[in-house]
């Protein structure tokens, strides 16, 4: 077991782009954790989709070993971290597994929002943080100005920030220096009964379960039984471990460690994130603070095109439900879409990356609806109930009001593009909070209702801004707000999967929309199809479909006009006759290109 004075317990932590997993890379390079033939760029990124989008989606761990220069050897514990708001929540449990952390700051673009959202999720856990000014090897960089804005922005002292290239190598050694001697070692009693906090947990197909954990206090060794607090349930340990990064198997982990366990658990859905792990005999009498659980706050439905597909999306979720708790799904149906499931995400990113696996690992063509947020709709009898389809809200009579999600957003944003950050937020009912400057860039904080952003925002502010601004979020609060149910209705029918829950004074034009764009999309049939919104009864928007018209009279020559009129008075009566009876199919393409209209 490892002396506790010699173990260092450290996240990196920055905005997405600025270098974390490379910075990974290099102290894994530079601790000889893998060899120069073995090495590959983000070596900890280990899913396709992560590479390919050059994005941390899970937070990894990986435990090196380092000869520092006063001759001793350290055990350092490194967690990779997402940057993208989405995953905040990995952040969260990550940094609750150690004592310090490295703040990456890119050197040519400064301080970002996302940045000051992870720093602060740091300064809250108590942690030691450690300044990195990376990519210093650019031209563009400016280190001294850089270091202010931390101090300024931040507020922690950067006169000892450390300037490296990731990609280089270069000063990668000052970093584990300061690893050693500028972070503190864990605290934990190796007698005392076994306190291990459950970091995260992911499925293998050979190995069942594979749970990652922190141990406070005791060890943990292998065919120990344990106990989870949350569940109640006992597992017997069958492997303990640590990944270098490969899996390396050890006897025990002791105070102050991080590895990885298996003891033959069927679904990831029985380890809690945050769950306190004990023994099951001298077993602890006090869990430990845990986090708060991933909350779900994007819903949208997800169908196959196929229908036949449909059992195979089932279990494609529920294969990868094994990998990702944080996503939930339940089953549904559509008049328009057929049979299919609702599911609930951290975001819109999120969102994007389940239904991408679904449809790259599964082999399966996916329609999403309109994304939607939760709504609480308060009833005349008192009770109140939460909303996530809109095909689902109850009659209006019955409604006493509706409240939304409302976020708080910090936007960063060059200076010569805020007079257009400032319009979108105020077109997207936005309430001003602050505006502060940090050298040439403004620092903007609003309230925006959350229905407002899941559309298009984030595009949006990134084309307004030439992809400068920054963004980062969370829901702050439920407001009542005047809110209506936006119906479609093809040939006088209502089709489900295109009803939205929008603010009013917003209906009109999102109706208008929508009419004009089914108006393009659905093909034309032998008779007239009216396209209309409809707020409860109220139509606020209608676009019409000419029919296919056949000229009936093309055998008359000459002759009296009255045979001609007959012929076309037959004709509008057929018509009549098949637009009551008559279905308009609308493709499954007009649904998609529908669904993913730009929402303005």
């Amino acid at each position: 077991m490892t002396d506790l004075a010699q173990i260092r317990n450290f996240s990196i932590v920055a905005h997405i782009d600025h270098g974390k997993s490379t910075l990974a890379d290099r102290l894994i390079q530079a601790t000889g954790g893998l060899t120069s033939r073995e090495m590959k760029d983000q070596v900890l990124d280990s899913m396709e989709i992560e590479r390919e989008r050059g994005i941390t989606i899970k937070a990894q761990t990986v435990r090196l070993a380092y000869m520092a220069r006063d001759g001793k050897t350290y055990t350092l514990n490194l967690m990779d971290t997402p940057g993208h708001v989405d995953f905040a929540y990995e952040v969260s449990r990550c940094l609750a597994a150690c004592e310090g952390a490295l703040l990456v700051v890119d050197a040519s673009q400064g301080v970002e929002a996302q940045t000051l959202a992870n720093v602060y999720q740091a300064i809250d856990a108590h942690l030691e943080i450690v300044p990195v000014l990376n990519k210093i090897d650019l031209p563009a960089a400016e280190p001294e100005r850089i270091r202010q804005q931390i101090e300024d922005v931040i507020g922690i002292d950067a006169s000892e920030a450390i300037p490296i290239s990731a990609k280089t190598g270069l000063n990668i050694a000052e970093v584990l220096e300061a690893i050693v001697h500028r972070l503190p070692a864990p605290k934990g009693n190796a007698d005392a009964p076994l306190k291990a906090l459950l970091v995260d947990s992911w499925y293998d197909s050979y190995l069942g379960v594979v749970v990652l954990v922190r141990i406070v206090d005791g060890e943990m060794r292998k065919g120990q039984k344990i106990r989870m607090m949350a569940s109640d349930a006992v597992y017997q340990v069958e492997q303990v471990g640590v990944f270098t990064p490969k899996k390396v198997n050890v006897e025990r982990l002791g105070p102050g460690e991080v590895g990885f366990i298996t003891a033959q658990i069927k679904q990831v859905a029985d380890t809690q994130v945050g769950d306190t792990i004990t023994d099951e005999k001298k077993g602890t009498e006090t869990p430990l603070a845990g986090f708060k659980p991933a909350q779900q706050v994007v819903f949208c439905g997800l169908f196959p095109a196929d229908a036949a597909q449909f059992e195979d999306l089932r279990s494609a979720l529920g294969r990868l439900h094994l990998n990702d708790a944080s996503f939930t799904y339940e089953m549904e149906t559509s008049a328009a879409l057929g049979f299919g499931f609702r599911c609930g995400f951290l975001g819109l990113l999120h969102l994007e990356i389940v239904q991408e696996r679904l449809e790259r690992e599964f082999n399966l063509e996916l329609i999403a609806t309109a994304p939607s947020v939760i709504y609480r709709i308060h009833m005349n009898d008192g009770t109140m109930r939460e909303l996530h389809n809109p095909a689902d809200m109850p009659d209006v009579v019955k409604i006493a009001f509706i409240e939304e999600p409302w976020i708080k957003a910090t936007i960063l944003v060059p200076d010569e593009h805020l007079g257009a950050v400032l319009k979108l937020c105020e077109d997207r009912r936005g309430q001003q909070i602050e505006l502060t400057y940090a050298g040439s860039r403004a620092m903007v904080v609003y309230r925006l209702p959350l229905n407002e952003v899941v559309f298009d925002f984030y595009d949006r502010l990134k084309s307004v801004s030439r992809g400068y601004a920054s963004f980062d979020y969370h829901i702050e609060e439920y407001r009542e707000g005047d809110l209506v149910k936006l119906s479609i209705l093809v040939n006088g029918e209502p089709v489900d999967a295109l009803s939205m829950i929008v603010n009013r004074q917003r209906s009109e034009a999102r109706g208008r929309a929508m009419c004009e764009k089914l108006k393009d999309l659905i093909p034309r049939h032998l008779f007239q199809i009216p396209i209309q919104a409809a707020i409860g009864g109220k139509v606020i928007a209608r676009e019409t479909i000419s029919a296919l018209r056949k000229d009936v009279t093309a055998k008359c020559y000459g002759g009296d006009i009255s045979r001609k009129r007959k012929l076309l008075d037959k004709q509008k009566e057929g018509k009549k006759k098949m637009r009551q009876f008559g279905k308009v199919d609308i493709p499954q393409e007009a649904f998609i290109a529908a669904l993913k209209m730009n929402q303005d």
